[in-house]
């Protein structure tokens, strides 16, 4: 292997020294006289520009107004310069996101883009520099002007990214010339609430009153999004979730469509096996078929904050194939990750499809293939429903195995092309009248009209069924004719289909060995109706059980092939089943004084401040919530866990955003976020829709004018 040049240095000027030069703002009286921000009683941003651009630069505006440092902080990440907020720790994930996004291939990109599109990103950059400028009092932790440029290093608005299943424990193994084993995380080992969502769309045929009706209920970290509206004179009018720092949609609707986004258990990333070889002259190569290709090998400088507040800077020698960047070593092979990087289309994709009209509409902007991780539901005003897979999805050879590193000498084993929008599973107007998707795979998403996995390559998912998506199926067949009441009940149904299929075996084998300190949980177990609720006394035991069966489950059932649920429900022994409940027992006893305690008391809303990463306390306030995680097939989900210091759970992730809209003559919404609107703990708008999120209760949203008469805090234009 070859040495891995690395430096260290001080840095005089650390915002120069990425070439990051600071462009002239462009004059923000082009757009300020045409934006109007109007705040609704919840402190919602209502955004009305003469143009596109306006209507972005008021929009970008209004986010920051909100919670300037989610903004900045997602930009850090994207652009691969976390560490020069947050020190040598964060060196590996820039490094990590570097190896993919270079501001130089960004900048020229940006150069190349069609002029509406450059027009929208300096519109963004401008509101964002305009808000810095107006605001004197905040200070950025490391970015003080926005490029235009810079939008294009974010173009998708799903939490995370492809990118970040590089293992970082391997990368740093690599580039740093270490011996680091994988974590139980990156295997896969320990549980994680699923940053995925639930979409739900029905067809008028289905509904009460003949509408289109749809569920937009993502499942993120907690005050992800920012909730806006937006307008234009050119036909924008979008409703819905932005992620922070981005100037579209993500998931929401506007006048005649509507469109929900759930994380896909597709095969998008794929790693190829590359051996290496030392040419006579030193260079590096790497094997394809018959041949020898130059290896590619590319500094990247890194900064980084030291403890003294100055900035240091860390050099790396990378190196890339036709694959794509190295990123580990395994078995004496280099692996290479291929993954989607086509900022320009995404970007166009993201923002055109806000503007759609129709089901015709929405596809063609989907023709530029630009989303790689996320399923879409759809529906409109037309009646058009769809369940929609990812568009950028590689046809690749199915002999192959893509789950695991695929030998990158052979080209057999290249992607070759994408794939045809219309050879990918959908399901567009299924005759049983509804579609979904929970994260699980799309061979149930619209019931017996599903399409049929025998009729598509392995690799068009690549995590199967989970508990959810049986729930779902459940709600959706217990009626014929919907109403946005009864959606809105389906989507906070009580039922925990896991546990409706793990306890029976808990139970029986209690009844094959009886222990008679078991006797008192048992019985509350069996007549449990496997439903969560604040006062239920089995949720919480079936909860501490299930986590208890949980981890020790998840390296045998990986090893089997197998879901952690399906190993749990039919690997797991009479042992390990009855030693998980005494263990469950024990826990809520030391924690809370006995084994009976009402869920209500233990699963908690708490946000004390501002911060991303949130420090929690037992002794402050809280709100009982009593929906739970996903994992167990809530379908309204509450990601939460103990922390340093507590004994109660503490959701992070989970519902975030749930919306849900009818297609009627008229559009009609309702919505809650997590919380509220605003990240400043002094704003009435920090914590006010709180208890309705705990309640499961959405509140009218205010689409049309005259529905937002009456409801107006605050009107003004940027600036004032």
């Amino acid at each position: 292997m070859p040495a891995i040049v690395r430096s260290a240095r001080r840095l005089a000027f650390p915002l120069l020294a990425f070439g990051f030069a600071a462009s002239a703002l462009a004059d923000p009286a082009a757009h300020i006289g045409n934006v109007t921000i109007t705040r609704d009683d919840w402190g919602i941003a209502h955004i009305d520009g003469k143009t596109d651009a306006d209507a972005v630069f008021g929009m970008i505006y209004a986010q920051a107004e909100d919670d300037f440092n989610r903004i900045e902080t997602n930009y850090l990440v994207n652009l691969g310069r976390l560490a020069e907020a947050e020190g040598e720790k964060a060196i590996w994930q820039d490094l990590r996101q570097r190896l993919f996004v270079d501001p130089e291939r960004l900048k020229a990109d940006y150069a190349r883009s069609p002029q509406w599109l450059k027009a929208l990103m300096q519109a963004w950059a401008d509101g964002l520099n305009h808000y810095l400028a107006t605001h004197p009092d905040v200070r950025p932790r490391v970015i003080r002007r926005f490029e235009p440029w810079m939008a294009l290093s974010f173009t998708e608005g799903s939490i995370g990214g492809d990118v970040e299943r590089v293992p970082l424990s391997q990368l740093e193994a690599f580039y740093g010339r270490k011996q680091i084993a994988m974590t139980a995380d990156e295997k896969g080992l320990l549980y994680r609430e699923p940053q995925g969502s639930n979409g739900i769309a029905i067809a008028p045929g289905h509904t009460k009153d003949g509408h289109a009706l749809l569920l937009i209920n993502p499942h993120t970290s907690f005050f992800f999004r920012a909730e806006q509206q937006v307008k234009s004179g050119e036909g924008l009018n979008a409703y819905g979730a932005a992620t922070w720092g981005q100037f579209f949609i993500y998931q929401g609707f506007n006048d005649r469509i509507g469109w929900m986004h759930t994380s896909s258990g597709i095969d998008n990333v794929d790693e190829f096996a590359e051996t290496i070889v030392r040419r006579p002259d030193g260079g590096l190569a790497y094997r394809y078929g018959k041949a020898l290709r130059p290896v590619a090998e590319r500094t990247i400088r890194l900064a980084y904050r030291v403890a003294d507040g100055t900035m240091a800077e860390r050099s790396f020698t990378t190196y890339a194939t036709h694959h794509g960047p190295i990123v580990r070593e395994a078995d004496g092979k280099w692996i290479a990750t291929a993954l989607m990087n086509r900022p320009v289309p995404a970007l166009e994709q993201s923002y055109l499809r806000t503007k759609a009209r129709d089901y015709a509409g929405f596809l063609k902007v989907a023709e530029r293939k630009a989303n790689s991780s996320n399923n879409t539901l759809f529906a409109s005003a037309d009646g058009d429903i769809a369940y929609l897979h990812p568009q950028f999805v590689p046809v690749r050879d199915d002999r192959f195995d893509y789950r695991r590193p695929v030998d990158g000498s052979d080209p057999a084993t290249d992607w070759k092309g994408l794939h045809s929008l219309a050879s990918l599973p959908q399901a567009v107007n299924p005759k049983n009248g509804w579609a979904f998707n929970t994260n699980n795979w799309p061979w149930t998403a619209a019931g017996k009209d599903s399409p049929r996995a025998a009729d598509y390559p392995r690799y068009m998912d690549q995590v199967g069924e989970n508990p959810r998506g049986p729930h779902a199926e459940r709600v959706l067949n217990a009626q014929a004719r919907f109403t946005p009441e009864t959606l809105i009940a389906a989507a906070y149904d009580p039922y925990l289909t896991a546990f409706a299929r793990l306890i029976p075996g808990l139970v029986a084998a209690y009844d094959r060995a009886p222990d008679p300190a078991l006797a008192g949980p048992i019985g509350l177990l069996r007549g449990w109706d496997h439903r969560w609720g604040l006062e239920s006394e089995a949720t919480s035991l079936a909860v501490f059980w299930g986590e208890a069966m949980w981890e020790p489950a998840a390296g045998p059932a990986k090893d089997a092939g197998l879901s952690v649920w399906d190993y749990m429900a039919t690997r797991a022994s009479d042992t390990e089943r009855l030693a998980a409940l005494r263990a469950a027992v024990a826990r809520l006893t030391q924690d809370f004084g006995g084994w009976r305690v009402p869920w209500g008391e233990i699963n908690r809303y708490q946000r004390n401040d501002g911060a991303i990463e949130q420090v929690f306390d037992d002794a402050r306030p809280s709100i009982a919530v009593p929906f739970t995680a996903s994992q167990w097939g809530s379908l309204a989900a509450f990601g939460a866990k103990r922390y340093p210091g507590t004994k109660r759970y503490y959701g992070t992730r989970g519902n975030s955003f749930v919306a849900t809209v009818e297609f009627g003559p008229r559009i009609r919404a309702w919505a809650v976020s997590a919380g509220g609107e605003s990240g400043d703990p002094a704003s009435p708008h920090f914590a006010d829709q709180a208890r309705l999120y705990a309640e499961g209760k959405l509140r009218p949203v205010y689409f049309y004018p005259d529905e937002l008469a009456g409801h107006i805090g605050r009107r003004y234009r940027p600036g004032e």
